[in-house]
């Protein structure tokens, strides 16, 4: 039992340092705002969950943002939201795949787990995220709320004329990029979690 759950840390930790390492690296999206990149640490972590289950994916998570917000220039709102949406996705995907570890439940569990992120990530960007970042903004560089929230727009306006405010940046930005980044991160998973698995069930 003690072996196993050496194992099972062991494990969780090298995941999660692959997949901090792989967080750094990231890929501007055309069209998108410029501060929305594409990163493929997900990827690491629904290996990881599918191998482990959903708890395991949590952890890796929570430790790749962990380690990530040290370096960040967002207050941690950045790795806030990455840590939420990501969870969104890996749960219920790694939770439905549990149950009957099969090809048709990777698919069910991966469009489920795609759903649920994009919809969580819509609504805490409009709700939560984005209004916390505007306030951080503020503070930061002495401006007013609607100084900031224009900042960010422009951000988003430079790679899209259609983002005008708050509503089409959410709109226009947040859902494209996120229906974007789970159809690669699930594309990925499903061509490469078979070739892995034997190794991270070791």
């Amino acid at each position: 039992m003690e072996k196993t759950k050496t194992k099972y840390i062991a494990k969780v930790a090298i995941l999660a340092a692959l997949a901090t390492v792989i967080m750094f690296i990231e890929t501007p999206i055309p069209f998108m705002p410029s501060f929305l990149k594409l990163d493929l640490s997900e990827l690491i972590v629904l290996l990881g969950a599918f191998a482990l289950g959903p708890v395991a994916g949590i952890f890796i998570e929570l430790i790749k943002n962990l380690v990530h917000v040290a370096f960040t220039i967002t207050g941690g709102i950045g790795e806030l939201a990455n840590f939420i949406v990501g969870c969104a996705f890996v749960v219920p995907a790694a939770v439905i795949y549990k149950r009957n570890k099969s090809i048709k439940t990777a698919v069910t569990g991966l469009i489920a787990g795609s759903v649920s992120m994009v919809v969580v990530a819509t609504i805490m960007n409009y709700y939560v995220l984005i209004p916390l970042y505007i306030k951080i903004f503020a503070e930061q560089f002495g401006m007013t709320a609607e100084q900031s929230m224009q900042s960010i727009v422009e951000a988003g306006t430079q790679n899209n004329q259609a983002i005008i405010d708050l509503r089409t940046l959410v709109m226009y930005g947040i859902v494209p990029f996120n229906i974007f980044k789970v159809i690669v991160i699930s594309l990925l998973t499903f061509l490469t979690y078979k070739k892995v698995s034997p190794i991270l069930h070791k």
